[in-house]
């Protein structure tokens, strides 16, 4: 007589109705609750029951990446392109994955195909823009904008992102169309958001300053009312982190290795400060390379916490994953990151990675990665948080909303910044965003010099690069170096006095 257990696999699970979906809702499960060895055992276990399932390749992929295994999940992806034949959705997913690997060429590749299976779908055509934008291909992102809006008028992501490619011009500009679509939407349309937003940035390019700050107010003061955010919970952040990565700890970092045949280098700060520019100065010498902004360093850590918490269960709230924090495996989580920043096959010795709010984990990147170079930016307090304020972020950055918001998060980012100098000096190259724009070559000397490498002339021709840049700054850095963005808040004074009040309550110069 035999006794059969229904949660014990005893044959070939394609065998089982249903199988593979329930893993890969196990995996989703399991990585919910923090727990990145599960989340990729489910994932392998359903893309073993059938290799051909696209969708447990496709989740594979994504767990590879997660878990550090770059370059495994890119060769998956690689292998799933002729899986995808004629399915629009299936290109779409290789392509959002190609994304998050940096790989923008092989996403707009994807992006293309999708586009040719249904050439008359306006979210497509959105999709390929937005890759098109990280090429530098400006001019066919605003084609395929035009195009989109045509198609689908009521895409308002369309409008505002077809108004950040270009300075308008009293000529060229979209102002009547904005000004008629925002006169037609309902008081409580979210759309409203994106069309305040492009109608400002098209009315500040035409120096009508008091209206395109108006507009301005409203789609930040819509767009807050939806979110559901308190900048106390990041404040107290970085007070937790201060405390917890103080000078002692601090102390036990080992020394810094002046042999280490690859050098990460991270580029951070507030968002809107300048990293994408210095970004494009480092990796233009031909030593260097850049991935962009990376969740890399986030990934490293979420790992290392979740393996210390050995089966404790997930991360409850910021401040305990900071207390946890501190007490992970440097090394192995140095190991961690580098083993995935190597994976996504750049061959440089020099890699950058520029994702501004790593700022906050500036401690963790002390003690794994001592042979790390750190270069922050730093911009005029008003011209900073006004660049933020001004910016429709969609993803992160809640704080950006509200004036009052971005000025509490500015005074707790400059207390954060200060620790930091003060227990790991010299650890941290401060650059200036307004002598690096006015004195472009003795600043990118200075850049290249603490990183370790020899002076090339090259890179102050960084807008000539054909290298990605998928970030907000991605038209901008098509440019040579300019200065007009210094001294841009002085336009409203009027307007940030409340702002610079709140600054200079806390120590914060902004005169």
């Amino acid at each position: 007589m035999s006794t059969s257990d229904p949660t014990r696999q005893t044959g070939p699970v394609s065998l089982q109705p249903g199988a593979i979906d329930e893993l890969l809702k196990a995996s989703q499960a399991a990585q919910a609750r923090g727990d990145f060895h599960a989340m990729l055992s489910q994932a392998e276990q359903a893309h073993d029951t059938d290799a051909g399932h696209f969708a447990a390749a496709l989740r594979l992929a994504e767990c590879r990446l997660i878990c550090g295994q770059v370059s495994g999940a890119i060769s998956l992806l690689k292998a799933l392109q002729p899986q995808a034949r004629n399915d629009p959705a299936r290109w779409q997913g290789l392509a959002e994955l190609y994304t998050q690997t940096a790989r923008h060429a092989d996403a707009y590749h994807c992006h293309q195909r999708s586009v040719a299976l249904q050439p008359g779908n306006p979210r497509l055509l959105y999709n390929q823009a937005a890759s098109a934008i990280a090429l530098g291909k400006l001019d066919e992102a605003d084609r395929l904008l035009t195009e989109v809006i045509r198609l689908d008028p009521k895409d308002y992501d369309a409008w505002q992102n077809r108004s950040t490619l270009k300075r308008q011009t009293p000529e060229s500009n979209h102002v009547q169309q904005l000004n008629y679509v925002l006169d037609h939407l309902p008081a409580d349309d979210p759309g409203r958001v994106a069309i305040c937003y492009a109608l400002a940035k098209e009315l500040e390019d035409l120096q009508q300053n008091d209206a395109a700050f108006g507009l301005l107010q409203q789609g930040a003061s819509a767009r807050r009312r939806r979110l559901n955010y308190e900048v106390a919970e990041d404040e107290s952040a970085m007070q937790a982190i201060a405390a917890a990565f103080d000078r002692d700890l601090l102390q036990r970092a080992p020394p810094a290795q002046p042999d280490a045949e690859r050098i990460p280098v991270f580029v951070l700060g507030l968002p809107r400060s300048g990293t994408t520019l210095v970004d494009r100065i480092i990796s233009a010498h031909p030593q260097a390379g850049s991935l962009g902004e990376s969740n890399t360093l986030a990934f490293a850590m979420m790992r290392a916490v979740s393996a210390l918490a050995d089966g404790s269960g997930a991360v409850q709230s910021k401040t305990e994953l900071i207390q946890r924090s501190t007490g992970v495996d440097f090394p192995a989580l140095g190991q961690s990151y580098l083993d995935a920043l190597w994976g996504y096959g750049d061959p440089h010795a020099w890699l950058v990675d520029k994702t501004p709010l790593n700022f906050l984990y500036l401690g963790l990147i002390r003690l794994a990665l001592p042979q790390a170079k750190i270069v922050h930016l730093r911009r005029h307090p008003l011209d900073s948080c006004y660049a933020i304020y001004k910016t429709l972020f969609r993803m992160g950055y809640p704080f950006s909303y509200s004036l009052q918001d971005v000025g509490r998060y500015y005074i707790a980012y400059h207390r954060l910044m200060q620790h930091w100098r003060q227990a790991m000096p010299g650890f941290v190259l401060d650059v200036d965003y307004e002598q690096l724009v006015t004195q472009p070559e003795p600043q990118s000397w200075r850049l290249l010099s603490f990183c370790g490498l020899d002076w090339r002339p090259e890179v102050l021709d960084f807008h000539r690069s054909k290298a990605p840049a998928a970030t907000a700054s991605a038209a901008q850095v098509r440019q040579p170096v300019y200065t007009s963005s210094v001294g841009l808040w002085r336009r409203y004074e009027r307007q940030l006095t409340p702002l610079a009040r709140q600054l200079e309550k806390h120590g914060i110069a902004v005169d």
